[in-house]
């Protein structure tokens, strides 16, 4: 992990494209802007964690579900065609 000191107002680069600038401070909470282009998605890191976890959810419902379809989809052993 990179530790930086920064002043208000002052800011670091992330790449070429990405700025993060200290806004201020109260307290224990710092306050930042961030200078990115549209398409760079950006999120605090505990929503950032739910997205992860819903993803791999919905990932293994999928995966459920395919082999239920499957599971459906096979002839019956005692020879009777499927419904």
């Amino acid at each position: 992990m990179l530790v930086l000191t920064r002043k208000k107002g002052e800011s670091i680069m992330i790449g070429d494209t990405i700025e993060v600038v200290v806004l201020g401070s109260e307290g224990d909470a710092v306050k930042i802007g961030i200078k990115a282009p549209q398409q760079v998605q950006i999120y605090r890191s505990e929503i950032y964690e739910m997205i992860q976890v819903s993803n791999r959810e919905a990932t293994q419902s999928v995966g459920l579900v395919d082999k239920l379809s499957q599971w459906m989809k096979k002839p019956e052993k005692n020879g009777e065609n499927d419904r």
